[in-house]
């Protein structure tokens, strides 16, 4: 790792912080339909640096701990810990992620330098099961009872605001179920 204080994060960069939120929404499944739950978070990213893979790929690279609560009991419902990473070369962003129920995503994507009306950063990364670059690994047990098939996220940060917006698309009680998670958050 190099130090960081003389490094390029790329679109990365806004991301480094605490962020804290609100007003999310979580549509879940379950046996007899859907659960929505409003909730609060707060997402902590730190800079690592620069990697190298390989001696071919220099990689920046941003950790994140993500701790969510129902705001209907204050419970931790979600607790989401992984990295962001930039390929500048590539023009490649890549989001790797675990969460505690044995299912891990590396999701990526280009970017494109797309910004939105406000001029925030806008990275969008996803992952399949059956993608050849960008995966989901999970245990056999969340494989045959609440299976992860595919993975979608947009992030857009900029002027101490982040939002984001994720699907996970899942198998589970029989049936496809489209699991959303969004929220709108600002730096602390």
């Amino acid at each position: 790792m190099n130090d960081t204080q003389q490094e390029d994060f790329g679109p990365l960069t806004d991301l480094i912080g605490v962020w804290k939120g609100k007003d999310g929404v979580d549509i879940a499944p379950e046996p007899d339909g859907t659960e929505t739950n409003p909730y609060f978070e707060t997402i902590t990213f730190e800079a690592v640096g620069g990697v190298t893979n390989a001696e071919a790929q220099d990689l920046m690279v941003v950790f994140y701990r993500q701790i969510v609560r129902r705001k209907s009991d204050n419970d931790v419902f979600h607790d989401e810990t992984g990295y962001w990473m930039w390929d500048a070369k590539s023009q490649t962003v890549m989001h790797s992620l675990t969460i505690p129920r044995a299912v891990c995503v590396l999701a990526g994507g280009q970017y494109t330098g797309k910004k939105d009306a406000d001029g925030r950063t806008v990275l969008e990364v996803s992952a399949a099961i059956d993608d050849d670059n960008w995966k989901i690994v999970q245990s056999p047990f969340m494989r045959d009872n609440a299976s992860t098939t595919a993975f979608t996220h947009t992030l857009t940060v900029g002027n101490d605001t982040l939002s984001y917006a994720e699907t996970t698309m899942l198998e589970i009680y029989g049936k496809t179920f489209e699991h959303t998670d969004a929220n709108d958050l600002v730096r602390a």
